[in-house]
């Protein structure tokens, strides 16, 4: 039928997600994408026209299910839980595979032939939806009188480590050195005056 897509696509959009993922905008070819994928590079440009749109696609189903996933590890009731649950939920997403995959939107926004406007949006939208979700649960009652500055400049400053982080577990390879400097950055966050205990 004509305009039918002749593939999966659900798995086709994974298997190009893993390749973006893997080797980066720029080093990643039209025909890279074809091979992973076995279709052919005819039919991805009639689907979906050109790289940039490509990614696009794949990039808003992968921002979409990380800041779902991080809402999800900040969920907890105790703030200081909170924020060590959604460190390891991001240091657990680079450092997944062999080699390590790294952070799909860090090692994006640091490539330089991944400077389109489109793309940058994207990447502003993502870490936009992710430092609201930050905002959100900093600015529960549990958090009120921990927080040494206001949710929304903790927020940012938590979201801005976790691109350093994807750096350093980079150059270091150890997750446990990651987790230590996240927990140093909770606690230092979290040492406002704390309520007393109800009698």
């Amino acid at each position: 039928m004509a305009g039918r897509r002749q593939f999966d696509e659900q798995h086709t959009l994974g298997r190009i997600l893993d390749v973006f993922w893997h080797q980066g905008y720029g080093a990643t070819s039209m025909q890279d994408l074809a091979t992973a994928t076995g279709v052919q590079r005819g039919s991805l440009y009639n689907a979906y026209q050109d790289k940039e749109s490509l990614f696009l696609r794949v990039f808003a189903d992968y921002a979409d299910a990380f800041v779902a996933d991080a809402g999800t590890a900040l969920d907890q009731p105790d703030v200081r839980r909170a924020l060590e649950d959604f460190f390891d939920f991001t240091i657990n997403s680079m450092t997944r595979g062999t080699p390590a995959r790294g952070c799909l939107s860090t090692k994006t926004a640091t490539d330089t032939q991944a400077d389109a406007e489109p793309i940058r949006k994207a990447i502003r939208g993502m870490l936009d939806r992710l430092e609201g979700a930050m905002i959100e649960r900093l600015s529960r009652p549990d958090a009120g009188g921990r927080l040494t500055v206001p949710p929304a400049e903790a927020a940012r400053v938590l979201v801005t480590m976790t691109r350093g982080t994807v750096v350093m577990e980079r150059v270091y390879q150890d997750p446990e050195r990651l987790r230590a400097t996240a927990r140093s950055m909770i606690t230092m966050l979290l040492a406002g005056h704390r309520e007393p205990a109800a009698a």
